[in-house]
């Protein structure tokens, strides 16, 4: 009997649909197509790959309404939230469309030689490993780029959006691209080091834990094979004294609370200081006390459940043990299922698991500093380094401090967020590599180095 997966509406908890798992022949089969298609697709001119990228676009935004809602569904995000989603997907391939021939233009270097260069060449087969919490986005910002740049792309989504995987595919096939260049796979863990290790498999980007990222770069380096790897972190969001929080402030409150804090870029840790903490506090109790959490199916619903229950059960457990250790309770820690009560602590500190730790989920860690030098201390304080943000009128003083922060992003009076136009990604326990952008494009190529004397 064929292993099946199943996907649950978690506001429900109904069983959505089964899935039968790829067995290893079917999986074979998908490898060779991808081959096979690369030789033919590596040799399809950048102007009808881009014009490809155009029929993606126009179709998520004719479809935007059953992506989205099949998205909420399987992983609880607020509906309106899931529409925004999509639609950042179809600027993802209107910027792709329109940089993609410059990005991947032969670069001239001036030499002896009567002429050298640098061309961008295919890699091949690319694996994708991606997470839940965004389930179109993350996806398109691997894939679109990965294909644009002439590779074919296999897909290993999370097992809960099943769904959605399966739309991306008929999204990729309904846009015209050939047979092979997208596919997904329906498998387990297990069968990604197997994958990994097939020859026709060249590198692979994840998006996902530390621990993945771990697993994965161990697979990877044992066959030689490049990984771009986006994993979790614990962003700081510093707020210092002169901070308008008239005007930013609800950007602050959705650097934590946005897709239920299901974000690893989300604000995890509030480092604020002593002359405005009391005026910050307050706002964030009054904000959070007034989210409204219902059927992420509906509008008006603006907290959603975590996208599973064991999600809920981690994330409960970091914050009671927290409490052990000394944070105050302000508001929250309650749930029901895979639903967790938006929650604000404070009095935290280093050594706490909302600290130390990513929290996946709508909890805000308030740790007050006496001063801007003791906030990006604390702040520099993690094992984690995807961004950082500051909030301050004084932006001159806050770029001094952009040496100090290690993060791949540094944000002063907005939320750290990718952004089709800037690269994408982390240092130390937050992975390396970089999406997006013309980095991003130009992970999965090699740069060959052409050398011409007449």
């Amino acid at each position: 009997m064929s292993a099946t997966i199943k996907t649950v509406n978690p506001f429900t908890n109904k069983v959505l649909n089964e899935y039968v798992l790829h067995s290893s022949k079917m999986i074979q089969t998908v490898l060779k197509t991808s081959d096979d298609c690369f030789h033919k697709w590596k040799k399809v001119t950048i102007k009808e790959r881009c014009r490809l990228l155009n029929n993606v676009a126009q179709i998520l935004e004719d479809e935007k309404e059953e992506y989205a809602k099949l998205m909420t569904l399987e992983m609880g995000k607020p509906i309106t939230q899931s529409i925004a989603e999509i639609e950042k997907c179809a600027t993802l391939c209107d910027f792709y469309a329109t940089n993609s021939d410059d990005f991947l233009a032969d670069e001239l270097i001036d030499t002896e030689a009567d002429e050298s260069f640098v061309s961008y060449d295919p890699l091949g087969c690319i694996l994708g490993v991606m997470p839940w919490n965004y389930p179109f986005w993350q996806v398109m910002r691997f894939a679109l780029p990965t294909l644009t740049a002439g590779n074919t792309v296999i897909l290993k989504h999370a097992t809960n959006v099943t769904g959605c995987s399966l739309l991306i595919e008929k999204l990729f096939e309904k846009a015209g691209y050939p047979k092979g260049c997208f596919q997904i796979v329906l498998t387990g863990h297990e069968q990604i080091e197997t994958i990994l290790a097939n020859p026709s498999v060249k590198a692979v980007s994840l998006t996902g834990s530390e621990k993945a990222g771990r697993t994965i770069a161990k697979i990877a380096g044992e066959n030689l094979k490049k990984c771009v790897l986006e994993l979790g972190g614990n962003n700081a969001c510093i707020v210092l004294d002169d901070a308008d929080l008239d005007s930013h402030f609800d950007t602050m409150f959705n650097a934590r609370m946005q897709n239920s804090g299901q974000s690893c870029i989300a604000a995890k840790r509030f480092i604020v200081t002593e002359g405005i903490y009391t005026n910050f506090m307050k706002r964030f109790k009054h904000k959070t006390k007034s989210l409204k959490f219902g059927n992420p199916m509906e509008t008006s619903t603006t907290i959603g459940t975590l996208a599973r229950k064991d999600l809920a059960d981690i994330l409960k457990k970091q914050v009671d043990k927290s409490i052990e250790k000394g944070a105050k309770l302000v508001v929250g820690n309650s749930r029901d299922k895979a639903y967790f009560e938006p929650t604000i602590l404070e009095n935290v500190k280093p050594g706490m698991p909302v600290f130390d730790d990513e929290t996946f989920g709508p909890v805000a860690a308030i740790i007050k500093a006496k001063n801007s030098d003791e906030a990006f201390e604390l702040a520099s304080n993690t094992k984690f380094g995807l961004g950082t943000m500051v909030f301050t009128k004084d932006t001159e003083k806050a770029q001094q401090y952009i040496d100090d922060i290690q993060d791949g992003a540094f944000f002063i009076n907005e939320l750290v967020k990718s952004d089709a136009r800037l690269p994408f990604g982390g240092t130390k326990a937050s992975g390396y590599g970089r999406e997006l952008s013309k980095e991003g494009i130009h992970e999965f190529v090699n740069k060959k180095t052409v050398f011409i004397k007449k």
